[in-house]
């Protein structure tokens, strides 16, 4: 079962020591992971739904960070 340790998100403080490659690579990850979720979503065969959420924040805190680092 995935929980939300399981989605592999780094902490605010190791995201702002990544460079900005580094950093869209993050989010493009994050963002295929969203994805995925979503077509098992709509599938019924995702069961923990608090998981998106969790997700969607921290894609929004990554592209809040790479908006402020420009």
């Amino acid at each position: 079962m995935k929980e939300l340790k399981d989605l592999k998100m780094k902490s605010k403080t190791e995201l702002s020591k990544l460079s900005a490659d580094k950093m869209n690579e993050e989010i493009k990850s994050a963002e295929k992971m969203l994805y995925t979720m979503r077509m098992k979503l709509a599938v019924w065969e995702l069961k923990q739904t608090h998981l998106m959420k969790a997700l969607r924040r921290y894609i929004a805190s990554l592209k809040t960070l790479t908006a402020s680092a420009k």
